[in-house]
């Protein structure tokens, strides 16, 4: 059992092998900071309060908002880059307790309930009483993940080296309208069988890939306070209004509708 101190512990491996289903750690971050690529035991829930964090694993790239969590599954080896001030809530879940959750990373929408039993859990303790406040807070947490909506907010990475170049390309420079026969130009392969195996590799045609790289990214900029119309020019859209379609078509909303969600 890992040593744990009154002050509430920073260190992750601290909470992996405590012996309740629920363990929750708050951690602040400063604008740039970075977590090298690592796995736990348990499962996570990865939040900010404030602050937006840029998540990636081996399968696909996800931006977390502070509307958002991410659901990291035990095992899953993952890397995060901060930006902003970011105030991290994370929920570590012993796997049996999260037998029901998906296996794969996936983003969750982060209903007022779930946001407040959250942020309640940081302020109890870490060896809490099963039957108190504190274990009524943990196991309707559970209840309201396992009905959470979850979200298309990812980015899927494809492995092969040349699709994973253009692919890489693309997130740096969202903007580029360079067509895919001209990529595979550029790669030296066929445009035909490229677009195969990049349909077989993300489960994304190219345009729809770099339609959802590029709403991804726009939640980063709008999260980061973006004025919508340069958000647009530095995605690539002939002009805001074309633009702010393209979001209501993907999420429902506009993009100062998303921006005002609390």
């Amino acid at each position: 059992m890992p040593k744990l101190a009154v002050q509430r512990s920073t260190n992750p491996q601290d909470y992996q092998a405590v012996p309740r289903p629920v363990a929750a750690m708050p951690k602040p971050f400063r604008d740039g900071d970075t977590i090298a690529p690592h796995r736990h035991r348990r499962a996570q829930l990865i939040y900010a309060a404030q602050g937006l964090m840029r998540v990636t694993t081996e399968s696909g790239a996800f931006v977390v908002p502070p509307q958002r969590a991410l659901w990291v599954p035990p095992g899953v080896e993952h890397a995060l880059r901060m930006q902003g001030n970011v105030a991290m809530r994370t929920l570590y879940i012993e796997p049996r307790a999260a037998r029901d959750m998906p296996r794969d990373c996936v983003v969750i929408e982060m209903s007022d309930l779930l946001r407040a039993l959250v942020l309640a859990a940081m302020d109890e303790p870490v060896l809490y009483d099963r039957q108190s406040r504190a274990g009524q807070i943990m196991r309707l947490i559970l209840t309201e993940l396992r009905r959470a909506p979850r979200l298309a907010f990812s980015i899927p990475m494809p492995h092969d080296p040349r699709l994973l170049r253009l692919c890489g390309a693309l997130l740096r420079d969202p903007q580029s309208d360079q067509t895919f026969d001209r990529w595979a130009e550029e790669i030296g392969a066929s445009a035909r069988n490229l677009a195969r195996l990049f349909q077989r590799e993300t489960g994304m045609g190219f345009s729809a890939w770099r339609q959802q790289a590029r709403l991804v990214e726009a939640l980063s900029l709008l999260s980061a306070g973006t004025p919508v119309g340069q958000v647009a020019e530095r995605l690539g859209y002939r002009s805001a209004s074309a633009f702010t379609q393209m979001f209501r078509r993907s999420l429902g909303r506009t993009p100062l509708a998303y921006r005002a969600t609390p």
